[in-house]
């Protein structure tokens, strides 16, 4: 997927893909990111990848996280930090610009160009709109540098299962055997929902949600 195509999304403001409330998902299945004990989420640093102006940041740093985010748009960058009514500090560094504030670091540019060292030591890793966001080509790679950059941190997976002929991605379908055949060998993969997308994807073709917990 070219980065321009990306670009011209954020620029058109055609962000269907977009929740202005932030994802039931998350919030259902949060333990497997932050433990069931309330208190062990202060402070977890959580890594969303191709997190957009996700409202899924406002409630993580809502139960004490530190998030950290990858995102190659800046318009979607900034527009985040105004709805979180936050006044980033915007540093220059070798990946790219950074924006930051407490508990948040989001990183500007190609998410292929951190590593370890950039995003820091993560407990978690919430995607919900990244794996779904990458053509076939561009999946496997994807998700070897998500294990090498998080050192196999834990992950909460939310992706779409439906007849990709049906409707052209992106989102693209990411069904139960592409997430197995990318992840089995470096995590315990449980299959926690399968269920209906009201109304379909994009009103237009049937589609499941599936969620996925990535244990180590």
């Amino acid at each position: 997927m070219e980065h321009s195509f990306w670009h011209s999304k954020w620029h058109n403001n055609e962000i269907g893909f977009h929740e202005p409330t932030g994802n039931a998902l998350l919030v259902k299945y949060s333990d497997v990111l932050l433990g069931s004990d309330s208190n062990e989420a202060s402070q977890k640093r959580i890594f969303v990848p191709l997190c957009g102006k996700t409202r899924d940041i406002a409630w993580l740093l809502s139960k004490g996280c530190q998030v950290v985010g990858a995102e190659l748009s800046e318009v979607a960058i900034t527009q985040l930090f105004d709805d979180l009514d936050i006044t980033p500090t915007v540093k220059s560094s070798s990946k790219g610009k950074v924006y930051s504030a407490p508990n948040l670091t989001i990183f500007v540019g190609d998410i292929f160009a951190l590593r370890r060292d950039d995003i820091g030591e993560v407990k978690g890793v919430y995607d919900r709109a990244a794996l779904v966001a990458l053509p076939d080509e561009l999946r496997r790679k994807y998700a070897n540098h998500l294990i090498e950059i998080t050192h196999n941190a834990p992950q909460l997976v939310i992706t779409f299962d439906y007849d990709q002929s049906k409707l052209p991605g992106p989102p693209f379908c990411v069904d139960e055997k592409r997430v197995i055949d990318m992840y089995a060998g470096h995590y315990e993969i449980s299959l926690l929902e399968r269920s209906d997308v009201e109304g379909g994807l994009k009103k237009k073709v049937k589609a499941d949600n599936l969620v996925f917990s990535l244990s180590i």
